[in-house]
């Protein structure tokens, strides 16, 4: 494995993590603030929305995977199915029940998503299908022309 290039990988999932991160805390505050949402739902439906948009760029971007779209969602829909529920119900605890900040709560929760999406995106879900799409083959052309 080339360290260079696995470094740049992680820093791109960390930028596009921190844009995912933007989405969840601006959809969250508005669920909560605008629509006067529970906490815990607020966290559930901004985590929908930023997992969607985070899939979707590094799937294409980070990983450059080529491998089958609804194989890879399954895959990210087992780890959320896991992810969840656990820090909803954390999310609920945390901020409803013993009256955390919610924006903290929240700010905990994606910390734990970005370390644990990172090593399952990398070790399960794009697993032997890295840099297979036609962006990682025009890299790899363009490379070995230099």
């Amino acid at each position: 494995m080339n360290d260079k290039k696995e470094l740049w990988r992680a820093v791109k999932f960390t930028l596009f993590s921190i844009s995912a991160g933007l989405i969840q805390i601006v959809s969250f505050t508005l669920f909560k603030e605008f629509f006067h949402l529970s906490n815990y739902l607020s966290y559930l439906f901004a985590l929908i929305l930023s997992v969607l948009w985070n899939f979707t760029l590094n799937r294409k971007f980070t990983f450059k995977s080529a491998n089958n779209v609804p194989v890879a969602m399954f895959k990210v829909a087992c780890y959320y199915a896991v992810f969840t529920p656990l820090t909803t119900l954390l999310e609920r605890y945390l901020a409803d029940t013993l009256g955390w900040n919610g924006y903290l709560v929240t700010g905990i929760n994606m910390v734990l998503n970005f370390v644990t999406e990172y090593l399952y995106d990398t070790f399960v879900v794009f697993r032997g299908t890295i840099d297979t799409n036609d962006l990682a083959k025009k890299e790899q052309k363009k490379s070995a022309g230099s």
